[in-house]
């Protein structure tokens, strides 16, 4: 059977997730959300076109036909600024399947959660599907839930750090708890950061520094793909008990 995923009754197989931002040019972009197998690509509202046709637009390299495009409001640092731009991609694309980030301030890229927690609930009465960027808690990410959000992506390590899943604890209560998808977002660095979070019994992953600034973005995309594909299936496979001693896999009695 194919394994998928779902949001908001929305279907998809692939369970990676990746960003346009960082690359070189929107070719090489297209070319990375290709080798990835991505059916979803983040998209930051105030820094790529996709409304002006007289200048270089996203859309010309990823088809929204084919792609799911998901506005994200990166850049933005209060719940009022996060609503507007959101407000604002719905009126050019007509999207309401989006991401909402709310950050604190700009050394850590941490998101504030107060405000964020303020903007879910506006936005998913204004019948937005708000897939939201939080903290790896699992009682704010429940009260967010509460407030609608349709997605629940905690970061597995600050934004663009590449430090890899840095609690794996409160990432598996937060799958625990949620009734919603629940996706790592932020801190990826590598193939094997990314097969630890769906090993978590995460629905999926987003990235986008990970891939766009490896010396070979096209074949780090590949990578992704199979560590996602190899993470799931090991979480549905079911590892093996950690032990305090070894245990030999040949019985040691009978032996000459």
């Amino acid at each position: 059977m194919t394994d998928h995923w779902s949001v908001a009754g929305r279907t998809f197989t692939s369970r990676l997730i990746v960003g346009t931002g960082k690359y070189k040019d929107f070719e090489q972009n297209a070319a990375a959300v290709a080798a990835s197998g991505a059916e979803i690509v983040t998209v930051a509202v105030r820094r790529v076109n996709v409304s002006d046709p007289t200048a270089p637009m996203l859309t010309d390299y990823i088809d929204p036909r084919k792609i799911t495009y998901l506005p994200n409001t990166a850049g933005c640092f209060n719940a009022d600024d996060a609503i507007r731009t959101l407000r604002l991609a719905r009126e050019a694309g007509g999207w309401d399947l989006v991401k909402l980030e709310v950050l604190g301030e700009a050394k850590t890229l941490y998101p504030n959660m107060r405000e964020t927690l303020e903007a879910t609930e506006v936005l998913a009465k204004e019948g937005f599907l708000p897939m939201v960027y939080c903290v790896d808690d699992p009682i704010a990410a429940k009260q967010l839930e509460d407030a609608g959000a349709v997605a629940i992506m905690p970061l597995g390590a600050p934004i663009g750090s590449g430090l890899g899943i840095q609690n794996r604890v409160t990432i598996r209560l937060i799958v625990e708890g949620a009734s919603v998808p629940v996706l790592v977002d932020a801190g990826v660095g590598t193939a094997s950061d990314a097969a630890v979070a769906m090993e978590l019994g995460c629905d999926g992953v987003l990235m986008n520094t990970a891939i766009a600034e490896a010396k070979d973005p096209i074949l780090m995309a590949r990578a992704m793909k199979r560590a996602v594909e190899a993470g799931r299936d090991a979480y549905l496979a079911g590892r093996m008990g950690l032990r305090k001693y070894a245990d030999p896999s040949s019985p040691l009695a009978g032996l000459i």
